[in-house]
């Protein structure tokens, strides 16, 4: 008896371990994809990539028309997908923007989320007087962090118009190794890089 309840335990076990390995393995093919797919959309291939990488995107299409753009934070060394929404599906393949929140250029404020634990996994490094850039489409957006704060998870009062002020604000759960659902959030706020 004790034999078959060990093996059942090992079993579970090993299911747990291969489910999770799959999980981590889907999240990164996933972003890697939209962050090609948003390079391709903004145009910033060109001397971060290898010649294959180059040739290939000759082919790339937008197949996630979601992808909306980049987010390049110099001090991380990190280029991240912007896809349309925060569901759990867009927030998997990378940073989500919140869709009544404005987009750059728009002198309103424009929310950002991801994951701790994906995308966001350094985000406690970010200092004030980092710069961030939005990258679309339409050009790019260059914001420096200005502050942080901890709120509580449930705190609505983050997203609101600041309208006339254009306002970055970057948002992930906290504490960053925090296991399960984490009560607070990490916010950080940029503006507009003036020259």
């Amino acid at each position: 008896m004790k034999k078959i309840a060990a093996l059942v335990i090992l079993t579970t076990g090993l299911v747990c371990i291969i489910y999770s390995g799959f999980q981590i393995w889907k999240g990164r093919e996933l972003q890697a994809s939209a962050l090609h797919q948003a390079k391709v959309m903004t145009k910033e291939l060109g001397n971060s990539t290898q010649v294959n990488d180059i040739k290939k995107t000759k082919h790339v299409r937008i197949t996630d028309k979601n992808i909306i753009g980049l987010l390049t934070i110099p001090r991380l060394e990190e280029d991240l997908p912007i896809v349309e929404g925060t569901s759990p599906d867009q927030l998997e393949k990378g940073v989500g923007h919140y869709e009544t929140s404005a987009l750059p250029g728009s002198n309103d404020q424009i929310v950002l989320s991801g994951h701790r634990d994906t995308v966001f996994q350094r985000f406690g490094e970010l200092k004030k007087g980092d710069e961030v850039t939005v990258k679309l489409k339409n050009g790019s957006f260059p914001y420096i962090i200005d502050h942080m704060k901890i709120v509580a998870a449930d705190d609505r009062t983050i997203i609101h118009s600041t309208k006339p002020r254009e306002e970055l604000v970057l948002t992930t759960c906290y504490p960053f190794h925090y296991v399960g659902n984490a009560p607070k959030r990490y916010i950080i706020y940029a503006y507009p890089k003036t020259s």
